[in-house]
């Protein structure tokens, strides 16, 4: 297999090719979400057929707009885009109508009683969401997270981990990896060298880690050898310091950890893809260009999301210019770039067949009809049973349909809960009970001194740990709420969506003893399980209103 001669391109498309840009998985400006980061058409289509950058990575939208979306993205290009997505928790994390998982840490508790289980659970986790993507024109999954969560107080990992046992995640993130390989598609293992045991936000400042070689022998880095091992095609850099192995840069600066760790120690020679570049722990200290140029020379390949991808593309050629980064190295990782695209896109032309066709082929075909089948939905469901936990006795014998309780849902921003909606069977199943729904987020008018009137109450909190959030478990906010409607309301049971570590908080706000549901997801999958459970009877997770809303 014959690789380019990179040296007939220019320079500016050379380096542009190691670029990925954010976009908005929507097809039209006015649907832009997060116009900060995702540019309007114009723009992005100028990066993709001018500037020449290599790959997008997507948000937002639903698979059906995703799938049209993907196909406009790659009719642009000259050259076949990587198209990613950070869907840790399947195709229906970020793109809705996909099948939608639980967070990993899931697998990691079915994995305390049934490690086969877990295993095989996570094998089916990688396949169907190595199925879905590729069913909607992505071809690189921004997966697994290979992180040992050690610390339950990281803001930043958290459930997106596996687990805190260190051969629990290295099992279960090559088994995802396995699945996922059973498809032409691309894996990701991050964020290396560890990000599991950080206090941090690494999106807003630089944690920095004072573990010691030794330590990082024995627990972080062997779930990413198990990944290499497996057949991982990427592994993405964490904005985080680690002074026992290079007291000058974070990782995803440091040529210690990228080229002596990673490429020579390890060798590995897959893709090695920076975290976002947006992100605080980076841009505010080395800028948005001088980031990239560090990063390059300590060893990436791709640059996710620089803040200005023009202005990156001229800084890189600038120091090639003035001998500060090899042409070779540049080189080097386009040919690792071009060797994974050829390996997503190249099984498409007949065995044997070494040409540069596939780089001109069509799109493949769009295939709506792998996305959320039955058997990703009964995964999905046997990973929510096989994990979920509860104390007390279930169903509540006086939960009876005219008990005119309160049914108080406490969420961080109401604003942006995609597991609530009108259908959402956390709403509509009490409310058929004869719950009286109180939705209730930080800036609702009512505060936990101005407490509702006595009522039998149900209380359910959908808490994890999150980007940007700044905490693991419950926040004060809901631990505020909790308390008071503990002294004022008979809470008959609390159900707990999202975070092993909130329950034992919402025990101290109320009582050790009190009933409880906790499930891992909080889709409406999730709380269709938890309502089954505590009213005692199947519900299905579409369940819907009896009456339309009518004029």
């Amino acid at each position: 297999m014959s690789l380019p001669d990179w040296n007939s391109l220019p320079l500016p498309q050379q380096v542009a090719q190691m670029i990925v840009v954010r976009a908005s998985g929507y097809c039209f400006d006015h649907q832009i979400q997060y116009p900060a980061l995702e540019p309007p058409a114009e723009t992005l289509r100028h990066w993709i057929q001018t500037l020449g950058v290599g790959g997008v990575i997507l948000l937002g939208g639903s698979a059906v707009e995703l799938a049209v979306r993907s196909q406009q993205l790659q009719d642009w290009a000259a050259v076949p885009l990587l198209l990613a997505a950070d869907i840790e928790e399947g195709v229906g994390q970020r793109f809705s109508g996909a099948t939608w998982f639980p967070p990993p840490m899931a697998l990691g508790a079915i994995a305390g009683h049934d490690l086969q289980g877990a295993i095989a659970a996570a094998t089916d986790f990688g396949a169907i969401t190595a199925q879905e993507a590729l069913a909607i024109g992505l071809n690189w999954i921004l997966a697994p997270v290979v992180d040992v969560n050690s610390n339950p107080l990281n803001p930043v990992i958290n459930v997106r981990a596996f687990g805190d046992q260190v051969e629990v995640v290295g099992r279960l993130a090559a088994a995802f990896v396995q699945g996922a390989k059973q498809q032409a598609i691309l894996t990701t293992a991050k964020h290396f060298p560890g990000h599991g045991d950080t206090t941090t936000d690494s999106h807003l400042e630089l944690p920095i880690l004072p573990h010691s070689l030794e330590r990082l022998q024995a627990l972080e880095f062997p779930p990413f050898q198990q990944a290499i091992a497996a057949g991982v095609d990427a592994v993405m850099t964490a904005h985080i310091q680690i002074p026992a192995l290079d007291a000058n840069y974070p990782a995803t600066l440091s040529p210690l950890l990228l080229t002596h760790w990673l490429r020579r120690q390890w060798g590995f020679d897959g893709l090695i893809v920076t975290d976002a570049l947006v992100m605080g722990a980076i841009a505010r200290r080395y800028g948005p260009t001088e980031a990239a140029i560090q990063a390059i020379r300590a060893g990436a390949d791709c640059l996710l999301m620089p803040a200005d991808p023009v202005a990156t593309v001229q800084a890189i050629c600038q120091a090639v210019d003035a001998g500060e980064l090899p042409l070779e190295q540049i080189h080097a990782s386009l040919d690792r770039l071009w060797h994974a695209k050829h390996r997503i896109l190249g099984h498409r032309l007949p065995a044997g067949d070494t040409s540069h066709q596939w780089e001109t082929l069509p799109p493949p075909p769009l295939v709506l009809d792998a996305i959320a089948t039955p058997k990703a939905i009964a995964t999905v469901q046997t990973i929510l049973e096989q994990s979920s936990d509860r104390q007390g006795s279930f169903p509540i014998a006086d939960l009876q349909p005219d008990d005119l309780g309160w049914n108080v849902i406490l969420v961080d921003s109401l604003v942006h809960c995609p597991s609530l909606g009108l259908t959402s069977p956390a709403i509509v199943i009490p409310e058929q009970h004869g719950y009286a729904l109180r939705l209730i987020d930080p800036h609702s008018p009512c505060q936990p001194g101005a407490i509702l009137p006595a009522r039998p109450t149900l209380v359910q909190l959908f808490v994890r740990g999150n980007p940007f959030r700044g905490a693991a478990g419950l926040t004060q906010f809901a631990q505020q709420w909790l308390a008071a409607l503990h002294q004022t309301c008979p809470i008959q049971a609390l159900l707990i969506y999202g975070s092993p570590y909130g329950v034992a908080a919402c025990q101290a706000a109320t009582s050790p003893d009190l009933p409880y549901l906790f499930s891992y997801g909080q889709m409406p999958q999730a709380q269709a399980l938890l309502m089954g459970q505590l009213f005692g009877t199947a519900v299905q997770s579409n369940v819907g209103r009896s009456l339309p809303f009518t004029d």
